[in-house]
């Protein structure tokens, strides 16, 4: 194995979480279906979608111990105190990591975000 090239998120709702993605958190849509909806960030550098389930979510918890890691080059004490002004919740302080500066926010299914500056 040599590279990840694609993360795949099962979702309660379909049209919520895309717009949660765009509207909230700036990603941009890539290509849509009625299943799934694909996202890219940054011209196309970062990519990855949102799916309805391909098994029943009824009584699940979703996003535990799931997290995704995007390396962005704006600040992060801005992008998080934008992200605060889109009405999306962070789940703690920036946070300093051997990667770079980081913080973390969940979506609407619980999925963990994490936004890393590696500058």
């Amino acid at each position: 194995m040599i590279q990840l090239t694609f993360a795949s998120l099962q979702v309660r709702d379909l049209e919520a979480s895309k717009a949660f993605y765009t509207n909230k958190l700036g990603f941009e849509i890539d290509s849509t279906n009625p299943q799934a909806c694909v996202f890219k960030y940054n011209q196309g550098q970062a990519s990855f979608a949102i799916r309805t389930p391909l098994e029943p979510l009824e009584g699940k918890e979703l996003g535990i111990g799931v997290a995704l890691w995007f390396a962005v080059d704006e600040n992060v004490d801005e992008l998080k105190e934008k992200f605060i002004s889109n009405g999306v919740a962070t789940t703690g302080p920036i946070i300093e990591t051997p990667f770079g500066r980081a913080f973390h926010v969940k979506d609407i299914d619980g999925y963990k975000l994490t936004f890393l500056n590696t500058k």
